[in-house]
Order: structure tokens, then sequence, then C-alpha cells
């Protein structure tokens, strides 16, 4: 396979290249290296996938559309796995205008560079998340509707489902979009909970339990997330079919078994302090992962406290090596 990856110096990004590439695939790599988190992570992560054989990296903005549509020309991707996108909930209340730049223009530019690409194009991939869910009761399925967002990112994120939709049916891009669940592990990105947590902990501060400690994750490990959508990757859809998976662990915790499994790993005894729910968080994320069972085969393998002990053992090595 030749394969196009957007946000390839993300964490999800990171970790599918990784695996790619140990599997001999060809892979053109884009990514802006914005300063959402620290640029220093995203180089690291990039440092490990320069110079291997079959990689090619390229700094770009997806929202450049003739940029992105003319690198994606000269490359000839027969796939593309678009992981590029503005993140994060609470970031979107002081920065609205990021999500559009990336998650709605960036997303248009990724579908007109699949639309040039024509019958070449063997199958579109994207990112979305579980946050188009919005606040109900659990488990989430993909039948369910998404059409009462609590953050503008949730709002962008179910936009760019339907625009993926739309040019499936318009143009015949076969298209899978993925509707990921809390994921987490080791390069994983220092706004996630898990890692804010890891930091105040061993710098002796207190944790904030939003909502006062009553929300609960689906935790999903990263491995649990790139083993399955790099089996749906390698698949043929039939051209313009447009299809939506959930990827979760299908097992909701509530913050106290986060901070628990990360006490053990750390050997740190967490301080606490309740606070109030932010605006655009919701209680509950829980994944109903039958489809993608029956379809792909899929099952998680890695539980909270195995995936936490993974990242403490990598997030104590990084934190040497950075201080």
């Amino acid at each position: 396979m030749t394969i196009l990856v957007t946000g390839a110096a993300g964490f999800i990004g990171y970790h599918a290249c990784e695996v790619l590439l140990a599997r001999g695939e060809t892979v053109t790599g884009v990514d802006s290296l914005n300063d959402y988190y620290d640029p220093a992570l995203k180089q690291a992560r990039l440092a490990r996938l320069q110079g291997r054989e079959g990689f090619s990296f390229h700094r770009l903005d997806i929202a450049e559309a003739d940029a992105l549509k003319a690198l994606t020309l000269d490359a000839r991707p027969d796939r593309i796995l678009h992981l590029a996108a503005q993140a994060g909930v609470r970031y979107s209340i002081d920065n609205p205008h990021a999500y559009a730049r990336s998650n709605l223009d960036g997303q248009l530019s990724v579908l007109e560079a699949a639309r040039a690409l024509g019958g070449d194009l063997k199958h579109l991939v994207y990112a979305s998340s579980s946050s188009v869910y919005g606040e109900r009761e659990g488990p989430f399925r993909e039948s369910d509707r998404i059409d009462a967002p609590v953050s503008l990112y949730a709002a962008t994120k179910g936009a760019g489902e339907l625009m993926c939709a739309a040019y499936a049916r318009l143009y015949g891009i076969p298209a899978t979009g993925l509707r990921f669940f809390t994921v987490y592990g080791p390069w994983g990105r220092p706004d996630m909970a898990y890692w804010l947590f890891a930091d105040a902990m061993v710098e002796g501060r207190a944790l904030k339990l939003f909502n006062e400690g009553r929300n609960r994750r689906d935790f999903t490990y990263v491995d649990d997330i790139v083993a399955p959508m790099l089996r749906v990757l390698a698949d043929d859809p039939a051209r313009a079919a447009h299809r939506i998976y959930n990827i979760g662990g299908s097992h909701p915790h509530p913050t106290a078994d986060l901070v628990r499994a990360l006490e053990a790993a750390l050997g740190v005894k967490a301080q606490t302090e309740a606070v109030p729910a932010q605006p655009g968080d919701v209680s509950l994320t829980y994944a109903d992962v039958s489809k993608l069972a029956a379809d792909y085969g899929y099952a998680p393998t890695v539980d909270l406290q195995t995936g936490i002990a993974r990242f403490a053992e990598w997030f104590r090595d990084w934190r040497a090596q950075t201080s």
C-alpha cells in the first residue's frame, strides 16, 4: 500500500506510521507541527520516523487546499489515513476559529485531494470522535442521532462526517469514519487527563477532578485503536460507500479508576480537588463496538491498569529526557 497520513506527528498518527513502516508500506506524512501542545513532543515523534525506509514528511497545514492537492497528486497514494485535526473540547471555548480551519476547511481539503485521485484511491479512512454523541446514556451506537453536540469540537467532527458522506455519494469515494473513544498511551497528548494527572502527581500538586470526579470515560489503549484502524484501511469497500464505526474499550471507568491506576504505576499517592464540570464536557463516553467486531473481528485487549502502566514507564523516561 501507499498511504498519505495526515497528522503523522500526532499521537495516533505517529503510532500508525510506526506500524505501517514496520510492514514495509510507503508512507507520505503530513503535519503542521502547530503549538496546540509542545511542538517538541511532535518533533520527537517525527524524529523516530524520519530516515525510515518508505517514509517521507511534508510540513503542511491541511487547510492549504492547493498545496495538499498538489502533494497528493505527486505522491499518488492508494489510501488516505486522515488523522489531522484540532483536538480538545475545552480549547474550543476560547479558540473556535482553529476548529473551523482544521476540522472543516482541512476536512474539505482532504476530500478535494481524494476527489482528485479519482479511481486510484482505494479507501479514505478518517478520524471522528466519541464527542459527536453529546450527553446521553450509553452504550453509544453508530445509529444514534448526533444532532445535539455540547461543544464546538463535537459539532465540527459531526460536520466532518456529513461532508465525507456527501463526497462519497457525489464522487464515488470509498470512505470510513472511525469514532475514537478517549485514546491514551505512550507518546500521548499532554492535554489529556491521564497526562495532566501524572504530571500533577509527580510534582506534588492536587488533581482537578471535574464534575466532582463523577465523569466516566471509555479509555482505549492506543494499540487497540491502531490495529483495527489499519485493518479497516487495508479493506477495499465499494465505490461511494460511506461507513461509520466506533472504536473504544467498551468499558467506561470512573475517574477514580484512572487515579488508582496512576497511583499504582507511578508509586505516588494522588492529592485531589473536586471541581464543577467544565463547559463542553460530557459525563459519559461508552462505545458499543459490536458493528466493528462483526465486520473486522474487533476486540480490545489492553485493560486500563496495563495500559496506564505502559504509559507511566514511557512518561518517566520522557520527563527525564526533557527536564
